[in-house]
């Protein structure tokens, strides 16, 4: 894959173009957009900096963290704190995303979206109420391990790190899931899924593939 130089600004601008021009695959009024990467990538950021773009645009957007859909710590640690096959297969409830995420956005839906589930740190529901996203709007979610569950996203991003890069920015106590990432890279190959890459390496430097 040929990745070309650009800045985190340029990278915003461009993607919110791309966004413009996008329409919804199966004909709604939302567009679906995923920005893809490991925790040491920074995937909210690049997803805060293109909800901002948007705004200005003039687009209705709505940012949900997948890490906001994470399961109770009973189902989530059942095989321990540290293990990386759980954490691939099991911490995120990705029916709840379906459910609470992506079925309001089906052509005749609600447009009401849940920002978010579970609280880990009090392991408890967090009883957020409901956004509306009206006609015309973005839901831009954003986290690891997003591609492989045939989530309807109309666009989508991947934040690539190399598995040194992953390694060296990663925090040592989160290390335990980096064979998590590798079995992704092996499984779902989110390169070969995403519209568009980004290489994030250098975090000052990034490169990418264009449109895609």
């Amino acid at each position: 894959m040929r990745l070309e130089a650009i800045t985190w600004d340029r990278l915003t601008d461009a993607l919110a173009e791309r966004v413009g021009t996008t329409a919804s695959a199966d004909g709604g009024p939302w567009l679906r957009i995923a920005v893809d990467g490991a925790p040491a990538a920074r995937p909210a950021d690049i997803a805060g900096r293109l909800a901002e773009a948007l705004r200005l645009r003039g687009r209705p957007v709505h940012v949900v963290a997948a890490d906001g859909f994470l399961r109770p710590a009973s189902l989530r640690l059942e095989y321990g704190k540290e293990d990386p096959d759980a954490y691939y297969d099991t911490w995120f409830d990705r029916q709840a995303l379906w459910r609470e995420v992506f079925t309001p956005l089906d052509p005749g839906g609600t447009g009401r979206v849940l920002p978010d589930l579970w609280d880990p740190r009090t392991d408890r529901a967090t009883r957020s109420p409901y956004a509306e996203l009206p006609p015309g709007g973005v839901l831009l979610l954003h986290g690891p391990l997003l591609f492989g569950h045939w989530f309807p996203f109309d666009l989508s991003v991947h934040l690539k790190l190399s598995s040194a890069a992953l390694a060296r920015r990663t925090p040592q106590d989160e290390r335990w899931t980096l064979p998590a990432f590798a079995r992704y890279e092996d499984e779902v190959r989110p390169e070969e899924a995403a519209d568009v890459v980004v290489k994030a390496d250098d975090p000052d430097r990034p490169a990418w593939n264009g449109h895609g």
